[in-house]
């Protein structure tokens, strides 16, 4: 392979390839859970907090990340990644104590539900239900509730743009700002780097997009749902955001168009191209320095 990669994420992607690249879209939704939670030895290093507990918000369950016991905390929710049919606070522990830790904020990750056992609108309405809670009761964590920042990942990233405009278009409030990395956006992977990504970099466009068609549950719900279709959206009054994409992944030509949607349409916007990984990589800080300087670059982010 003539791409230049990252050192770490050069040797995940030969390996991969030497193996036949077999995608992960042909497991079954066990393996893809407990291959995504296996990934986690990848992770890198992981902070103490001074605090971290499961709590039951009206039946959706988030677990809290508090690194200090100052009061008065900013709130960073995080809605994690994993296709809507994988992922949760064991796939993404590591990385919310470092943002934790590194931006000194109440980190508040929801545990949404996941198909296929649960389509759409399962996982929206329950991030979207919980962000309410938290803007209603952090304060019991210490928390300033006036002081709101979205982030997620991957098909998170996602839930954090289509919460943001169910928030805009109810009227209710929003976030300080959204930070979205390498976001599930269009569900027909329509874009130049589905075809020059998709297969040879370990989370292939098969993969992600299996996970639209498992979460849609029919291709009519696929097709006509404007929360699975985002790049459509009208996103005028929508707060600052902030948007990580990945050279070598698959979505890395949406999460741009995203970008400059945002712009056009009067939303102050910011993107990162970080290059040499692929999709994933800032959950493979233990491999990837291009991840350490990311996580680091989102704390900051959300301090400023």
């Amino acid at each position: 392979m003539d791409h230049t990669l990252e050192t770490g994420i050069r040797e995940l992607v030969d390996a991969f390839i030497v193996d036949g690249k077999r995608c992960p879209a042909k497991q079954n939704i066990a393996e893809r859970r407990s291959g995504y939670i296996a990934s986690t030895a990848l992770a890198g290093v992981s902070p103490c907090m001074a605090h971290e507990f499961i709590d039951d918000l009206d039946g959706i369950l988030v677990k809290v990340y508090k690194p200090t016991d100052e009061i008065n905390l900013p709130i960073t929710v995080y809605f994690h990644g994993g296709c809507f049919v994988s992922g949760g606070f064991e796939t993404h522990d590591i990385q919310l104590r470092q943002i934790a830790h590194l931006s000194n904020t109440i980190v508040i990750c929801i545990k949404y539900r996941l198909a296929p056992e649960y389509i759409y609108p399962a996982a929206h309405d329950d991030v979207f239900n919980a962000v309410l809670k938290i803007k209603q009761d952090g304060e019991k964590y210490g928390a300033n509730t006036e002081d709101i920042i979205f982030v997620g990942d991957s098909a998170g990233g996602q839930l954090a743009l289509a919460t943001v405009l169910r928030l805009k278009n109810k009227k209710l409030w929003l976030p300080k700002k959204q930070i979205l990395i390498y976001p599930m956006l269009d569900p027909f992977g329509r874009s130049d780097s589905y075809c020059q990504n998709g297969i040879d970099f370990v989370v292939t466009g098969e993969m992600l997009l299996s996970g639209f068609r498992i979460y849609a549950g029919s291709s009519e719900i696929l097709s006509n749902t404007a929360e699975l279709n985002l790049l459509v959206s009208n996103f005028s009054g929508l707060p600052q955001t902030f948007i990580v994409t990945a050279e070598f992944d698959p979505l890395r030509d949406e999460g741009e168009l995203l970008f400059k949607l945002l712009l056009s349409q009067g939303v102050e916007a910011y993107c990162e191209r970080y290059l040499g990984v692929i999709h994933g990589f800032y959950q493979l800080a233990g491999v990837s320095q291009s991840a350490k300087r990311c996580i680091l670059n989102l704390a900051n982010e959300i301090k400023r």
